[in-house]
């Protein structure tokens, strides 16, 4: 019974579901987005001490709790396809690797967008910023591991190990303004306390954080799809989804 619990849902039925999702998805992504960009850009009000710069925090900022976050979910789902030997687990810890890496290299660039007007350089080695670099080369590292070891279940053994390792960074750099004395700005928004921005300001942020959160399950959906595919190729239900492909191109 308790092997039923854990078990990660059959390839095949991952695949449909999936497969419908992916038009809400994709929608609630353009739609998110063109409404958070416009509150953030064109209708928040500009900051007395920042001026127009700080309007990247609507990208930067949803992009550093996305990579943050997926790289926790990546490590939770390798560390359950090694434990339990559930294969769609480990596949779907490899779809997010990507997307997860995207994100750490959007919220560096944009950091080094914001950086600049604001400390007057692109990049200095703070507490936050080098240990969120450090998330990158965890993704990279993880990426890169699953993709050098032949075996498959070798692979995501070894992938799985390196995430749930790395995993202790993502604690770092979320601590890291509070731990040590560091250029980067403390929380806008805590649990425990009253955002420290305008209306506009936190509906746009949100706004845009649901779209990432969108985007990210759209975008790591198809890849796990595709992955399904390449390692169930031999099954029935996957020639049964080819037979029909090429019935319905014929």
């Amino acid at each position: 019974m308790s092997l039923r619990l854990f078990t990660f849902a059959a390839p095949v039925r991952f695949h449909a579901l999936t497969g419908a999702l992916l038009p809400w998805l994709w929608a609630a992504t353009l739609l998110l987005s063109a409404a958070g960009l416009y509150i953030g850009f064109f209708v928040a009000p500009t900051d007395a001490t920042q001026g127009e710069a700080y309007r990247i925090i609507f990208i930067h900022v949803p992009a550093a709790w996305m990579s943050m976050l997926l790289y926790l979910v990546m490590a939770f789902w390798a560390v359950i396809g090694w434990a339990f030997k559930a294969r769609l687990a480990s596949m779907v810890a490899r779809a997010i690797a990507p997307t997860g890496a995207m994100f750490t290299v959007l919220a560096l660039w944009t950091g080094a967008l914001w950086g600049q007007p604001t400390w007057g350089t692109w990049w200095v080695w703070d507490a936050r910023l080098t240990s969120e670099l450090i998330l990158l080369f965890l993704y990279l590292g993880y990426m890169a591991l699953v993709a050098a070891i032949d075996d498959t279940r070798r692979a995501d053994q070894a992938g799985a190990l390196l995430a749930l390792v790395g995993s202790v960074n993502v604690p770092i750099i979320y601590f890291s303004v509070k731990w040590w004395n560091t250029l980067h700005q403390g929380a806008t928004i805590s649990m425990t306390a009253a955002p420290k921005m305008a209306t506009t300001m936190l509906t746009a942020m949100l706004l845009m954080t649901f779209a990432f959160w969108a985007y990210a399950f759209a975008v790591v959906f198809m890849r796990s799809r595709a992955i399904v595919l390449e390692r169930e190729r031999d099954a029935d239900w996957v020639q049964a989804l080819a037979r029909q492909h090429q019935g319905t191109t014929s």
